[in-house]
């Protein structure tokens, strides 16, 4: 199993886009924990998802 390297701060590309208006892949990460909460920096919402579902939808680190 590979280790995901990601930290508070980063911009990060997901294999799905959000659907917004947008339709951007790009997210900030804004909290850690058992769960995580991305905000979408196309449209600024916020989106709460489980570190299970984080990694499995995690594409790579961008910045």
């Amino acid at each position: 199993m590979k280790t995901l390297d990601y930290k508070l701060g980063d911009i990060v590309e997901m294999k799905k886009e959000h659907p917004c208006s947008s339709r951007s892949k790009q997210f900030e990460i804004v909290k850690l924990g058992a769960d995580l909460k991305i905000r979408c920096l196309g449209c600024g919402g916020i989106l709460i998802i489980s570190r299970d579902n984080f990694n499995r939808s995690f594409k790579k680190v961008i910045k």
